[in-house]
Parts: structure tokens; sequence; C-alpha cells
């Protein structure tokens, strides 16, 4: 990791946090789970995350919290989340993911922001807490997941090149950054590294965490629908 730019390093004080997420619609939400939960039941747990994920930011208070949506922000599910405490509502805009975040990151009420999904249901309110306290002797901090990609992303002067030509969705996207935020000459940390919910094969460790997404209305989250076998 590099040195610190410390003509530029971030002033202490409150730190954004930006939540990407898609709309809890049946057949759009966690597609990659569709096959192990049918279509209700990926979308049922897309809400869960959802509103797990605002409401850990909110109890983190680490700064402002911002929702930015992919589909109609007036979804009644993003709106749901405004009952849970401050949160502003935006629309993602066009672009690959990491178009998405720079936007979150350039239009943030604050020097420093953190960006995170609703895919990690091992983030807690003390990880954000520890990222943004990161950002205040670093230049950017990170937690990547265990596939390859990250669950947080925060910067205080956010670059375009950190998130240009980036393979999203693949297992090289946490060593490609760290390949960006070398040749940015930014110092930066990894506090942990988390895992998240993709694939059919996270759902028994999902259940093992959290077995109240067994209770999901609708279609039902049954852990002998993906519990691992022998095969």
């Amino acid at each position: 990791m590099s040195r610190a730019n410390l003509e530029t390093a971030p002033e202490p004080g409150r730190v954004a946090v930006a939540i990407l997420s898609r709309a809890p619609i049946p057949g759009q939400a966690k597609t990659r789970l569709i096959p192990a939960l049918g279509a209700e039941g990926a979308a049922n747990l897309q809400r869960w995350l959802l509103q797990r994920t605002v409401a850990m930011a909110l109890v983190a208070d680490v700064g402002p919290v911002s929702l930015w949506c992919a589909g109609d922000p007036r979804h009644p599910d993003f709106a749901h989340c405004r009952a849970f405490g401050s949160v502003a509502v935006r629309h993602q805009p066009e672009g690959d993911l990491g178009a998405r975040m720079l936007a979150a990151l350039r239009e943030s009420s604050t020097a420093a922001t953190l960006v995170i999904g609703t895919d990690c249901p091992a983030l807690t309110a003390a990880h954000l807490r520890q990222a943004a306290q990161a950002l205040t002797d670093h230049d950017a901090v990170a937690l990547p997941a265990e596939d390859g990609g990250y669950v947080l992303i925060g910067a205080a002067h956010p670059q375009p090149e950190l998130f240009t030509g980036v393979d999203w969705g693949t297992d090289r996207v946490m060593a490609q950054t760290r390949e960006r935020l070398a040749a940015l000459g930014w110092r930066w940390c990894e506090p942990a590294t988390l895992w998240d919910v993709d694939r059919p094969a996270d759902l028994a460790r999902l259940l093992a965490a959290h077995p109240e997404v067994t209770a999901l209305s609708g279609t039902a989250v049954r852990s002998e629908r993906f519990a691992p076998t022998n095969a």
C-alpha cells in the first residue's frame, strides 16, 4: 500500500453512507438465487437485505445515509425504508457499477463517503464505524469480499480512475482495485474481509448466521432447498 497524500487527506468529521440497491421485484431481484428460492423467495430475501442494510447504516450513525435506487425510487419498499429514519432516496444513474458508485461519491454531502450494497449480511454498524474512522488518516478504505470483490469502498476525494476498466462481477475486482489505488498514490486500508450472498452456495451460510430468514413470507426460504450435499 502506498504513502498517503497528506495534502488531500480528509478532515475528521461526518462520513456519509451511500447504499446502492435494487427494488425487491420478483424476477428482477437476486436473479442468481431464483433457481434455489423461486422468484418470490429471491425478492423476499432482497427485501430483508435492503431493510437490514438501511437500518444498520442508521444505527452506525457515522453520517447522512442515502439510498441509491436501481429502478423507480418511488417503489414502496424504498419508501418503507425512509420510515426507519433520515434516509435520502436517490435514483442510480445509467452506466456500469463503477459509474454508479462514482456518482454516489461525487454527489455526497460530506467530504468522505462510504459506498455499500445490500448483499452482505456480515456487514455491521461496527464495520461502518471502523471504515469511517479509517478515512481520517487514509485516502481510501475497502472491505474485500471472500469471492474476490468488495462489500464496501470509501474515499475522501473520489477519482474516476478508481472505477475505470474494472471487471465488475468477477473475482478480479478487489485485485484490480488495489492496482488502481496504488497507481493513484493513495494510502488505503482493508480492516476486514467479509462474505456476501450472491449464489445458491451462499444460502446455507446465511441461514446459519441469520435463521430468521426462514420466516420470510411468500415463497419460504427453506434450508433443504440449498443445503450442501456430497454430490
